[in-house]
């Protein structure tokens, strides 16, 4: 009996048609908006391996071999805008560019994984939102606290730091512009020689006998995340907290007995700045323009002269 011939697929073919149908599924892009990392990518390496995206959040992408990994979605600062998504890396994609300015959006994901398995490295996002300018090496702290003892200067200066690094600027050694009396420091000394710049890039003063003889200004003594400090300036948001910590006179040298016990104590006086360089009404006169010491705070509570027991952060010397 004559038996007509039945061809059958060879099996790695057969394996190729169902990696090919696989991809088209499950590479379509899609985002998350949380801190964790994606995995991506086919498993072979073999050139012409479709990679499956990986969804990342404003993260890196990047490929070896054929092999896509999504990179990890770092997390914005606490006002950064929401983070992009995208499929995630694949070969020649690229990682979403995040944004450079405090609250701006999120980067987007890299591109659709395409067929090439070719070992590709796509380019880092930002972190979503959070980042702030590259030259800042001075803020006044966002965050507050109720009374004047930060820990000491060892406790101040970890504050300083813990902020900056949230902003992607950790690997700088920062410092708080505060004055001692024991062992006897002064605020100017604990800061580097300047030029001085905001979380915007804007330059405050060129050196620091220029620093010294500024006055404050809303729009140049900012957060670490670019915002104004509440103050008497017009449209302020309320309550005033211009009120800055220094313990210092106006040329940068200690206010003695002006420290709050070197800032570990709630009792006695402190000597504040204001971060503005204005008064009630919005005065430009007399002290209220200092930035470094325009009057005397209560250590055990700050918020009454105006303050939220804010403190200036510097690059150390």
């Amino acid at each position: 009996m004559r038996h007509s011939k039945v061809w059958w697929m060879t099996l790695p073919a057969a394996a190729a048609l169902t990696t090919a149908i696989g991809c088209s599924e499950e590479a379509a892009p899609g985002g998350n908006n949380g801190g964790s990392s994606a995995t991506a990518g086919a498993a072979s390496g073999s050139a012409g391996a479709p990679a499956l995206g990986g969804a990342t959040s404003g993260g890196a992408g990047s490929t070896s071999g054929g092999s896509s990994s999504g990179g990890a979605a770092t997390a914005g600062a606490a006002n950064g805008g929401a983070s992009g998504g995208g499929a995630g890396g694949t070969a020649a994609g690229s990682g979403g560019a995040g944004g450079n300015s405090p609250g701006g959006a999120g980067g987007a994901g890299g591109a659709t994984a395409g067929a090439s398995g070719a070992s590709t490295a796509g380019a880092a996002g930002s972190a979503g939102g959070g980042s702030a300018h590259a030259m800042m090496n001075f803020f006044v702290t966002s965050d507050s606290k109720p009374n004047a003892n930060l820990g000491g200067l060892t406790g101040a200066d970890a504050r300083c730091q813990t902020l900056a690094a949230a902003v992607g600027h950790g690997s700088k050694t920062w410092r708080a512009y505060l004055s001692v009396s024991t062992p006897a420091t002064n605020a100017r000394d604990r800061i580097g020689p300047g030029p001085y710049y905001n979380s915007k890039g804007e330059q405050l003063a060129a050196d620091k006998n220029a620093l010294h003889t500024r006055s404050g200004d809303a729009a140049l003594f900012l957060d670490e995340k670019g915002n104004r400090i509440n103050g008497q300036w017009a449209s302020s948001p309320t309550p005033n907290q211009h009120d800055i910590l220094t313990g210092t006179q106006k040329d940068g040298t200690i206010a003695a007995g002006q420290t709050c016990g070197d800032w570990t104590a709630t009792t006695g006086m402190s000597q504040v700045g204001h971060s503005d360089g204005l008064g009630p009404n919005m005065a430009a006169t007399g002290n209220f323009v200092n930035w470094t010491g325009s009057h005397t705070g209560q250590c055990g509570d700050t918020a009454p002269g105006g303050g939220a027991g804010k403190i200036y952060c510097f690059i150390a010397p």
